[in-house]
């Protein structure tokens, strides 16, 4: 039994998944939930959409005010968002523009773990740090003055370590400074670095409403709350492109290990079971079997 998921190359990066899409639709429905909670347009749902071009063709019908949209990350689920960013032809600004300057047009900005995290004592960030021991660190996107305060729609991409610190938090976002009123939550880790993020929501309901004042979920377009969108599935939102995608993917990058030699260990890696057993990588999973 293999794990697709756990197809990692001797880095352990990912090899296959459908995160490029993840972030396609998650962006596009943040989009949507803008237009909505304004009144400016109104968006076809993505998994009513026949394929991928129909969704940019809905794209092509709407135009954005001059907000400010964040997007973290920078894996294939960040690249998907950006495509849609790039759909939209909305320009992208570096960290420092995006804090320091206005403009008359829609932009969005990439960020990475570095550009709003400081160790907690000596205020730096070294990347194999941050990963090794993300306990270590503060995160600064809500401090005074950053991007929680001048962010419109968040676009979240990034993978969160539960021993790190969340991006914000409650109290933070009750602050008259934090100015973000949609949140496109691609991660969707529940009750993760999205504190608002306390459930999953579904394809055809996509969004919710949370009130940072009561910490109670809202209906999802009132002015007085944020808007939430969590879906857990977004690739299924455009299954033809989606499973296309990773069809290509599986036969290019997967099938040459599968079918020959596995001299880089890309199928032992992500192999569960063999010969009825569990793998050393895998003996973890000891305590959730039993005999049949």
């Amino acid at each position: 039994m293999i794990d697709y998921e756990c197809l990692v190359d001797a880095n352990g990066n990912r090899i296959i998944g459908f995160g490029r899409y993840a972030g396609i639709v998650g962006a596009y429905n943040g989009v949507m939930a803008y237009g909505l909670k304004y009144g400016l347009f109104k968006l076809k749902p993505a998994e009513q959409c026949h394929d991928i071009k129909e969704l940019w063709h809905e794209l092509d019908n709407i135009s954005l005010p001059n907000i400010k949209i964040v997007i973290t990350g920078g894996g294939r689920v960040a690249n998907g968002a950006i495509e849609t960013m790039g759909a939209l032809n909305i320009r992208k600004v570096t960290p420092f523009e995006f804090i320091n300057y206005s403009f008359r047009e829609p932009v969005y900005v990439q960020l990475h773990s570095e550009d709003y995290h400081e160790h907690k004592t000596n205020h730096n960030y070294i990347k194999h740090e941050f990963y090794s021991n993300p306990q270590d660190f503060n995160c600064t996107f809500a401090h005074p003055g950053s991007f929680a305060s001048l962010c419109d729609l968040l676009i979240h991409c990034t993978y969160w370590n539960p021993h790190g610190p969340v991006l914000f938090t409650k109290e933070e976002m009750r602050e008259p400074t934090f100015r973000i009123s949609v949140i496109a939550d691609v991660t969707c880790d529940i009750n993760g670095s999205i504190p608002s993020t306390h459930r999953a929501t579904s394809v055809e309901d996509k969004f919710f409403g949370y009130n940072p004042d009561t910490e109670k979920e809202e209906a999802p377009f009132s002015r007085d709350v944020i808007t939430v969108m969590a879906v857990d599935n977004l690739p299924c939102e455009l299954p033809r492109d989606a499973s296309e995608g990773f069809g290509k993917h599986l036969m290019e990058r997967v099938m040459p290990w599968l079918l020959g030699d596995d001299d880089k260990e890309v199928i032992k890696r992500a192999t569960i079971t063999k010969n009825g057993e569990l793998t050393e990588r895998f003996l973890y999973l000891t305590e959730y079997t039993f005999a049949g």
